[in-house]
C-alpha cells in the first residue's frame, strides 16, 4: 500500500472518529487493552525476534532495554490504554461560550487534529500509547517505527487494529507503515494533503531529520539532555538519592538526568556521597577539573561534548559550579528544556530556580524521572513536547485536540 493510500484511508477513518459517540470509542480502547493482554505470548514472540536480531548488531544494553517488552510492560500498555479509555472525553467540550451584541451565540469547542502521524525508533509501546491517544481523542493515526522493532510494531498493530473493527470503529483508525526505510520517512513528512500533524519520538536526530524535512506541521518532542543542581542548601542525602533514581533507574529513557552540577561549597562533601552510589551501577563519571581533584583520576575528563550530550547509558557529566548563577547559566547553554531540578532547602533559591529556567517541566527536591504523562495524571502520553507552541511537556489527549468555533444566529448579516 502505498503512503497516499495509507493517508486516505486514515482521512476516511478520521471523518468517521470525529463524530463518533464517545462510549463507542471508550469500548474499542478496552476491547484494544484486553487483546493486548489476550495476545501477549504472540506479542512477546515478535519482540524476540527483534531483540535477537538487535543482539546479533551489537546493539547496546540501554537500547535493548528500550526494545525489550516483557509481560509486564505489555500489561502496562494494556493499562495505559484502560486509563485514557477511563477519562473525560474531550471532543465536544465547550471551552468557552458567549452572545454577541448582535445575538450571535459563539461556542468554542474542542473537535480533534485529523489524521495524525508518529515517527519513532526502537520503543514498540509506543504503538500502544500513541494508538490509545488518538483513539479516545477520535485522531486517525499513522504509526512508522524504527525497523529495530518492526516484528513488535506489526504485532502489536495487528491485535489493535483487530479489536478496533470488532468494536465496531474503522480498522484504518490505526495503520502501521511497515516499510522501515529511509523513503517511507521522508513521504510521511510529505503528506500534506492528509496529514495534520506529525510527531516525532525518538533521539536528537530522528527529532532534527523531521523538524528539518517535513512539509506538514511537526510537533517536536524532546530530547532530554536534563541536569541536577545540588545547591550550597541542598540535604546530601536527597541531592544523592535524587541523582541516582534520575540517572540509573532507566538510562535509556528521555526524562533522565545526563548532567549534575554541584555548588563549590558542598563539592568536596557530597561528591563522594554521589560517586559511592553511582558506582553501584557502574555509572561512568565525566568530570571538570575539581569535580576529578576531588573524586580522583577515575573521573573522565569532561569535554565540552559531553555537557552537550545526551548519554541516554550509564553516563554522567559533573561541573562544579561557583554559584547558582552559573548552574542557571550552565542549564541555559546545555539543556535542551526537557527537564531540570535543583535540591535545595533554601526558598528563594528555589523560587529563582524555577522562574529562570527554561523547561517544560522544573523539579524542586524531586527526581526528573517523574516528567511522564502517567506520572501527571494524563494516563499514557504521545511523548513530551519541547517546544512552547500548542503543548508543552507531557502530551496526553487534550493535546491531541485542537478546536472549532460554533457561531448560531438567526438571519444576523454583516
Amino acid at each position: 500500500m502505498t503512503m497516499n493510500e495509507m493517508g486516505k484511508r486514515a482521512k476516511d477513518a478520521a471523518r468517521i472518529l470525529a463524530s463518533s459517540d464517545s462510549v463507542l470509542r471508550t469500548k474499542a480502547l478496552n476491547a484494544l487493552a484486553d487483546a493486548l493482554e489476550a495476545n501477549c505470548d504472540f506479542i512477546l514472540n515478535e519482540n524476540e525476534k527483534d531483540l535477537q536480531a538487535g543482539r546479533d548488531a551489537g546493539m547496546s544494553k540501554s537500547l535493548l532495554d528500550r526494545l525489550a517488552l516483557t509481560k509486564d510492560r505489555v500489561s502496562s500498555m494494556a493499562q495505559g490504554a484502560r486509563q485514557v479509555a477511563a477519562f473525560a472525553d474531550p471532543i465536544g467540550t465547550v471551552l468557552s461560550g458567549s452572545v454577541m451584541p448582535n445575538g450571535l451565540e459563539v461556542t468554542k469547542v474542542r473537535v480533534p487534529l485529523g489524521v495524525i502521524g508518529i515517527i519513532y525508533e526502537a520503543r514498540p509501546n509506543v504503538t500502544a500509547d500513541a494508538a490509545a491517544l488518538c483513539l479516545k481523542s477520535g485522531n486517525a493515526v499513522i504509526l512508522r517505527g524504527g525497523k529495530e522493532a518492526i516484528n513488535s510494531n506489526i504485532a502489536v498493530a495487528q491485535v489493535m487494529r483487530k479489536a478496533v473493527e470488532e468494536a465496531g470503529l474503522p480498522v484504518d483508525s490505526i495503520q502501521l507503515v511497515t516499510d522501515t526505510t529511509r523513503q517511507s520517512s521522508i513521504e510521511l513528512m510529505g503528506l500534506t494533503d492528509y496529514l495534520d500533524v506529525l510527531i516525532p519520538r525518538g533521539g536528537a536526530g530522528l527529532i532534527k531529520a523531521t523538524v528539518e524535512n517535513a512539509k506538514v506541521p511537526v510537533i517536536e518532542t524532546g530530547t532530554g539532555n536534563c541536569h541536577v543542581y545540588v545547591d550550597e542548601f541542598a540535604d546530601f542525602k536527597m541531592a544523592t538519592d535524587i541523582i541516582f533514581n534520575a540517572k540509573t533507574s532507566r538510562p535509556s529513557v528521555c526524562n533522565a538526568i545526563e548532567s549534575v552540577l554541584v555548588h563549590e561549597s558542598v563539592a568536596e562533601e557530597v561528591l563522594p556521597m554521589i560517586k559511592a552510589e553511582l558506582q553501584k551501577m557502574n555509572v561512568e563519571i565525566r568530570g571538570c577539573e575539581v569535580t576529578r581533584k576531588i573524586l580522583g583520576d577515575s573521573v573522565v575528563e569532561a569535554t565540552e561534548e559531553d555537557y552537550a550530550t545526551e548519554f541516554l547509558d550509564y553516563i554522567l557529566a559533573v561541573k562544579v559550579v561557583d554559584s547558582i548563577d552559573e548552574a542557571i547559566e550552565h542549564i541555559a547553554k546545555y539543556s535542551t528544556g526537557h527537564s531540570e531540578c535543583i535540591v535545595t532547602k533554601d526558598f528563594q533559591n528555589a523560587n529563582r530556580f524555577t522562574k529562570e529556567v527554561d523547561a517544560a517541566a522544573v523539579y524542586v527536591n524531586a527526581s526528573t524521572r517523574f516528567t511522564d504523562g502517567g506520572e501527571f495524571g494524563l494516563g499514557a502520553e504521545i511523548g513530551i513536547s519541547t517546544q512552547k507552541l500548542h503543548a508543552r511537556g507531557p502530551m496526553g489527549i487534550n493535546e491531541l485536540t485542537s478546536m472549532k468555533f460554533i457561531v448560531k444566529g438567526s438571519g444576523q448579516v454583516r
